[in-house]
């Protein structure tokens, strides 16, 4: 609007009440300026300590993206730079994109989570029948994993009829089972209820809803614009250095709604967006989304539908997904922040990085427990876990322990190369929790990644002894005891 005439003192009076009204204080510039700082090395540091080729960094805070990055290479070969329109593989985050759709078909009436999946799907062996959405959802149905057919990367049809024929591993609801077989049923269900072929994709509507105009369904056998290759590094020892080379992950149509997803951190970033202001799912239904199911014994488990729940103190969570060990979101409901990492090299469990960078922008989540002690041991070392955790504890009276959660940290050490970490995080679970055969199950099997055999056997036996049906245990120690040849 333009003045006419207007006072000569009407600017002076108007400029300060602008400023204050429209332009952050000193003290609040410098407080974001400092978060973009912080945020910046964490990740820096992240990309430092597991060779990261390429990688994407978005944060959401209080419905907006307030932190958009790209680092590295999107294409070593190529001498190609990430940028932020860059494409990279979600893998396993496309679960949590399903497990919206199907909670976007029960608030339309059309799914019960409680329902059989035998009420939407003919054809399917007797053991299957009585296994609930939910349970399917939550990765507690029990059922063989389509990921184990010898054809899963090449004939679609003879993976589903061998995942058919085997048997069931326990009653569904009695432990958890991370297992694709769950998404392809889902998917499937899906694509029954609104008249679509079975294998088609589930949420493209998301997409287009939440405006991801970069995210597709797709492998590597397609050419997807602004894609470049997937990497893992090669090693000889579980602790050698490794060779970087080039993966070509291929994504079946029959479960892509468990791994079939590309996007960027920005579409992830405006996907929570969307989320959050109730244009994708109404309230009650994300509750339920984000609600860890209970196994037949009472227990909660980690999984909502889709979605894994992670407690964070004093009443906070982090729910989320990871994907292909390379790329994860966490969103924290009660900071209304959310962190996106994706990178192009397998291996790299950005997901250990997330709570320290959201912490820097919700100063109401104080990290304890678990992503507490990561920062420390990340800081201190690895061989202070003991001595690091009983001081956490001492601070917070109120801290209990997750073991599922040290455990998933402990295999993610293991698997990216560093195996005396790995050790340590998994000798502190067993101390944790003495009468838990999964926690020697896992112990042994860092000592034999660690080379020591006779450690590896004794925590093998100890395991059984805790778990005599411990079957992995028992296959185990049989290898272990053998003779050499």
């Amino acid at each position: 609007m333009r003045f006419r005439n207007r006072p000569w003192w009407l600017p002076a009076l108007l400029a300060p009440l602008l400023a204050m009204v429209l332009l952050p204080s000193a003290a609040q510039a410098q407080t974001v300026e400092s978060r973009i700082a912080q945020t910046d090395r964490a990740m820096r540091a992240f990309m430092t300590a597991f060779r990261v080729p390429g990688a994407q960094l978005a944060v959401v805070k209080d419905g907006r993206i307030v932190f958009s990055r790209a680092y590295g290479m999107v294409n070593v070969a190529l001498n190609v730079p990430a940028t932020t329109q860059s494409v990279f593989t979600l893998a396993s985050i496309t679960k949590a994109f399903t497990g919206l759709a199907a909670m976007q078909a029960v608030q339309a009436g059309r799914l019960d989570l409680s329902a059989p999946v035998s009420r939407y799907l003919e054809g399917l062996p007797e053991a299957w029948r009585g296994v609930t959405i939910r349970q399917l959802l939550s990765h507690m149905s029990g059922l063989p994993d389509i990921n184990r057919a010898p054809t899963v990367d090449t004939d679609a049809a003879a993976a589903w009829r061998w995942t058919l024929a085997q048997p069931v591993l326990f009653a569904p609801g009695e432990r958890f089972h991370y297992c694709q077989t769950n998404y392809t049923l889902i998917q499937r269900v899906l694509n029954r209820l609104y008249g679509r072929s079975e294998d088609a994709m589930v949420a493209e509507a998301q997409l287009a809803a939440a405006g991801m105009t970069r995210s597709r369904y797709g492998d590597s056998r397609d050419l997807i614009v602004g894609k470049g290759p997937d990497y893992q590094f090669t090693r000889s020892t579980p602790d050698a250095a490794g060779i970087l080379e080039q993966r070509y992950p291929v994504s079946l149509p029959i479960h892509r709604a468990s791994n079939g997803l590309v996007s960027t951190a920005e579409d992830m970033a405006n996907w929570i967006i969307a989320l959050e202001q109730g244009r994708l799912l109404g309230a009650g239904p994300i509750a339920t989304m984000w609600t860890p199911v209970a196994f037949s014994n009472g227990t909660i488990g980690q999984w909502g539908m889709g979605w894994t729940i992670l407690p964070r103190g004093n009443g906070h969570r982090a729910v989320g997904m990871t994907g292909g060990a390379r790329s994860a979101f966490f969103i924290y409901p009660e900071d209304r922040v959310a962190v996106v990492i994706l990178t192009n090299l397998a291996g790299s469990y950005p997901e250990d990085s997330i709570d320290r960078i959201a912490a820097l922008w919700a100063p109401g989540l104080h990290l304890t427990g678990v992503p507490a002690l990561r920062a420390a041991l990340d800081d201190r070392g690895y061989d202070t876990a003991e001595a690091t955790a009983t001081e956490l504890s001492r601070r917070d009276p109120a801290l209990r322990w997750n073991e599922a959660e040290l455990n998933d940290w402990g295999y993610r050490l293991l698997s990216s190369g560093r195996p005396r970490e790995g050790l340590a995080v998994l000798q502190l679970t067993a101390g944790l929790f003495p009468a838990s055969g999964n926690a020697q199950d896992s112990l042994a099997e860092a000592f034999a990644a660690n080379g020591r055999r006779a450690e590896a056997i004794t925590h093998y036996r100890r395991s059984l002894e805790l778990d005599p049906g411990n079957d992995n245990a028992r296959r185990r120690l049989a290898r272990l005891e053998a003779p050499a040849s």
